[in-house]
């Protein structure tokens, strides 16, 4: 099975289009903001929406009371907006109560929120559990206030029972093991993080959906902590079987690809993104596993023990303009998403070829020549002055559109035979021989269709 696309190129306009689209929604952990987009996702792939009431118990916490916007703005003597919520949803600390009062500065001045040292930005700030409300702006907006005007705070804002809502789709596999892609929704216009992850994790959910898997993968979009919580509280029984998955999670960046591994640190997961990374060349900041982070700490939490990784460009903390209106459409772009998506699909496929096999002729070699699988000139086989060109001699594998892989078919074949006892993988042996696994794959298969080796199931480590 070969996931990576052969023109990943042809992803842009769709992940052009949904960030132009999804970019201005005011989204949080509640709230229209969040149907919007799911609606939006949902027009060109399939999910199941799911609500859960206001007050519903999961685990230790409830699901709070929706909230949704409809103006909020500070504004001078003279009726001037001077701190608009049109202008940039951020301006309003999310989930903020209901206001209308005038005041002086000194009384509007504990609720609002700079960044002195990027006085530029506007700050992302919540209060979901914290019954306030407030104001982010710019420091060059603060500086230019009047300390002695009066000024009219107006948050026109709705906090009711209502619902969470997240989305999710599962796709069967046949192997019994079952992986969770999982990303969150609940930032407002946020670039990188993480209106780039929400793009990602659909655009994969399509592709995988085109494909017959071997494993199960299990796709959920979540508001950050409390849907996730509320997810696993949901269902326990099923996601304790999970082997493994991934948190796309800013993915968009001008910067380096990043891993951030899962708790274990060398899991199948772990194992096959360092592959992907390795057999690309492909430079990359590697982060160990932290709890402050996204949601795997909640799948990784005691009960659960999910191994989560995450591929990122530019990982959250690590950029200057995290959490701020500077990361933005112009921060991001299209195409350091797709590039992001391919390493995901590449890491997925191998997987799904991460098959065990046993020779069923393990007394020396078989002989390769009355099947086809040697040259029939012998001799220049990893001869330097020899420039083999068969089918069987230097193949490249091409694994990206802009990046070709070396390995001979033949070394390939050999090796693949020679690790078939039965209890080696494909990727232990791609880890072994450095060999794309990609090539190791397309040999085995080769293998069996010639009645060398045969499939073994396996347990996933």
């Amino acid at each position: 099975m070969n996931l990576a696309p052969t023109d990943p190129q042809a992803y842009l306009p769709e992940a052009e289009s949904l960030l132009e689209r999804l970019f201005p929604i005011c989204r949080s952990i509640t709230g229209d903001g969040v149907r919007a987009t799911l609606s939006i996702l949902q027009a060109g792939i399939a999910m199941q929406v799911e609500e859960v009431p206001s007050g519903t118990q999961c685990f230790d916490w409830e699901v709070p009371e929706e909230w949704n916007v409809q103006d909020a703005y500070v504004a001078d003597s003279l009726g001037k907006r001077i701190i608009d919520f049109r202008a940039n949803n951020l301006h309003l600390v999310s989930y903020s109560i209901p206001v209308e009062a005038s005041m002086s500065f000194a009384e509007l001045r504990p609720h609002l929120h700079t960044l002195p040292d990027l006085p530029d930005a506007i700050p992302y700030r919540t209060s979901y559990y914290n019954r306030d409300w407030g104001f982010c702006l710019t420091q060059k907006q603060f500086d230019s206030l009047d300390p002695d005007e009066t000024y009219r705070v107006v948050v026109d804002t709705k906090l009711a029972p209502g619902h969470l809502t997240y989305a999710e789709r599962t796709l069967p596999g046949t192997s019994g093991q079952e992986y969770l892609i999982s990303t969150y929704l609940c930032h407002p216009s946020l670039g990188n993080d993480n209106l780039s992850g929400v793009v990602l994790w659909a655009l994969l959910l399509r592709e995988l959906s085109r494909q017959s898997l071997l494993h199960t993968y299990r796709f959920v979009i979540v508001p950050e902590t409390i849907g996730s919580i509320v997810y696993l509280s949901q269902h326990e029984d099923q996601v304790r079987n999970l082997v493994g998955g991934f948190i796309p999670s800013t993915v968009a960046g001008p910067g380096k690809f990043g891993y951030k591994q899962s708790f274990l640190g060398d899991h199948l997961i772990d194992r096959v993104v360092r592959a992907t990374f390795r057999e690309l060349d492909l430079d990359y900041n590697p982060y160990p596993f932290d709890v402050n982070g996204s949601d795997e700490r909640q799948y990784s939490s005691p009960a659960f023990r999910i191994p989560m990784g995450t591929i990122c460009k530019d990982k959250y903390y690590e950029y200057t303009y995290y959490h701020t209106s500077l990361d933005n459409l112009d921060f991001i772009s299209a195409e350091a998403l797709v590039q992001t998506l391919n390493l995901y699909l590449l890491a997925i496929e191998k997987l799904e070829q991460n098959k065990t096999y046993r020779s069923l002729m393990p007394y020396g070699e078989p002989m390769l020549g009355k099947r086809g699988l040697y040259p029939k000139i012998g001799g220049s086989i990893k001869q330097k002055a020899a420039n083999m060109s068969t089918d069987h001699g230097d193949r490249q594998y091409q694994v990206s559109t802009d990046r070709i892989l070396y390995g001979n078919e033949l070394d390939a074949l050999r090796w693949v035979l020679f690790y078939s006892d039965g209890q080696t993988s494909l990727l232990e042996i791609a880890e072994k021989t450095g060999l794309p696994m990609r090539q190791l794959f397309d040999v085995a298969e080769r293998l069996v269709q010639n009645q060398l080796l045969e499939i073994v199931e396996k347990e996933i480590p």
